[in-house]
């Protein structure tokens, strides 16, 4: 590879360590070609990336993005997978087609900002809900107590109205 192709390679691997929300390193030793293609289509539907990188060039570019811990994670075959969107997605993706596909590729760490995830925290983040369910829940959960309020508020009311129109019936009624 000539030197110009290496630095521009180099500056884009940065451009996704400082960029991406998540980034995940798998270790794709083994996985046919026609695998990578289906991988990488699927990926692509979900506006997620994907790049097999060369070790010593990931490990500058991770260098020069100031992330020291994760250049020391580039050993062996070595593909990232990083999104800029919601950072349970390209997890969830990549731990699909793992499991459905039954696939040899592995997840070896990743990295969130500028926190370094394990293999296991990867895992956790497939287990939470999507960013609309989240807050779904925290909207109904501030609304709840405003129900309970209008409820509390309104029975007195409600008696009220009770009481008038069984009186309206009762005055009809003695006409």
């Amino acid at each position: 590879m000539a030197r110009e192709d290496k630095a521009r390679v180099i500056d884009e691997l940065q451009n996704i360590f400082t960029t991406s929300s998540i980034g995940i390193l798998a270790d794709y030793r083994g996985v046919s070609g026609a695998e990578m293609t289906v991988l990488r289509r699927k990926l692509r539907e979900n506006g997620i990336g994907f790049r097999v990188v060369k070790d010593t060039l990931a490990r500058l570019a991770a260098e020069k993005a100031g992330k020291t811990e994760l250049a020391e994670l580039f050993k062996g075959q070595t593909a990232v997978v990083y999104g800029r969107g919601d950072i349970a997605e390209p997890a969830r993706v990549l731990s699909e087609y793992i499991r459905t596909n039954k696939s040899v590729m592995s997840i070896k760490a990743g990295f969130l900002a500028d926190r370094l995830l394990t293999a296991q925290n990867i895992t956790v983040l497939v287990t939470l809900p999507t960013r609309e369910v989240l807050l779904s829940k925290v909207i109904g959960g501030m609304q709840s107590p405003i129900y309970g309020l209008v409820n509390c508020l309104a029975g007195p009311l409600r008696g009220m109205m009770g009481v008038l129109q069984a009186r309206m019936k009762q005055l009809e009624g003695k006409n």
